[in-house]
């Protein structure tokens, strides 16, 4: 039986570990907090994050990181993005020696610029084709309802992706394989951003031509950067791109949506954060993302008033008014 470790209790590591043990693995998540650990383990339940759902019987949990890493084929890292290289110091010389490591988070690391798998790699000292990353439209809530949905394991080496795409393939999760890294990883980072954008629109009342069109030029963006930073441009059009971004920024269940409504409602920074109960991705990532657009000589007109806002205290109407002002370009440049 393929074992599998899932470091990280929150909504979307559990949904995995639910996958994976619906997959046929054995499945030992790691959490810090004692409490969240003993519900797993009695009442087969995660009420803080996924209440209501019934998590597998091969799903067990602990709070000792080298009990859950132990002998693990694949390692699955689903803390917030930066607290990636924090943790991943403490846990890396507890891995299993020749375990794949896999990402769920989907952000850039603040003053480093570096994608997730980079900084897998740099801290557990492991090379490329031993970490992997799993992104497309997968809410947390949804998939734990076991509704269908489709996802993208990419690694540079194809025979790994098969066998994570093996090790989470169920009847309602179908996950293809992509040997695109550095466009999944992008493609994930950055619909959080435009999620944060798209949210603000809605947050002012603006009407769906809007957020079609912030949608799309998102994407252009998203597409812009990872080019140029060696991405294939097909990746953007598939599920790690368009349908990653389209999930993230249309529901009601993401995160970085619902923050950015907030915003575009008129409410400040700290009094979004002090509601938000879960990580939204963008609202630090937004700044690491545009480090990275920078550092490649790529303009990033959406992602630059998002950090404005978020991080600037722009008004949301002056820098709508700024945006649309811009001079006008050929759509594809």
């Amino acid at each position: 039986m393929t074992r599998c470790a899932v470091f990280g209790t929150g909504s979307w590591g559990t949904a995995f570990a639910m996958i994976l043990a619906d997959a046929g693995c054995e499945v030992m998540m790691w959490g810090r907090r004692e409490s969240l650990v003993a519900e797993i383990n009695t009442t087969r339940t995660n009420p803080d994050y996924l209440p209501g759902t019934e998590l597998p019987a091969a799903v067990r949990a602990t709070t000792d990181p080298a009990e859950a890493a132990a002998g693990a084929d694949f390692t699955v890292l689903a803390v917030p993005s930066q607290t990636l290289r924090g943790n991943l110091t403490e846990w890396a010389p507890l891995l299993a020696a020749d375990t794949v490591l896999v990402s769920l988070m989907k952000g850039v690391e603040l003053g480093t610029a570096k994608r997730m798998s980079e900084v897998v790699e740099e801290v557990a000292k492991v090379s490329a084709d031993r970490v992997a990353v799993l992104t497309g439209p997968n809410l947390a809530k949804e998939i734990a309802a076991r509704q269908p949905a489709a996802a993208v394991v990419a690694c540079r080496d194809e025979a790994v992706a098969k066998r994570l795409q093996t090790a989470c393939h169920t009847p309602y999760f179908r996950p293809y394989t992509n040997t695109d890294v550095v466009g999944c990883e992008l493609g994930g980072a950055v619909k959080n951003v435009i999620a944060l954008a798209v949210g603000i629109a809605d947050g002012m009342g603006l009407g769906d031509n809007a957020k079609a069109s912030l949608i799309t030029r998102g994407l252009a963006e998203t597409t812009r950067l990872g080019l140029a930073m060696g991405a294939d441009a097909h990746t953007f059009a598939g599920l790690a791109g368009m349908g990653d971004l389209v999930a993230t920024c249309s529901s009601p269940l993401s995160r970085n949506h619902t923050f950015g409504t907030n915003l575009g409602r008129g409410m400040t920074l700290a009094e979004t954060i002090a509601v938000t109960s879960q990580t939204a991705e963008g609202v630090k990532s937004c700044e690491s993302v545009l480090d990275l657009a920078r550092r490649h000589d790529v303009d990033m007109p959406i992602t630059e008033t998002v950090v404005e806002i978020v991080h600037e205290g722009k008004p949301p109407l002056v820098a709508l008014k700024e945006l649309m002002s811009r001079s006008a370009k050929p759509e594809r440049h």
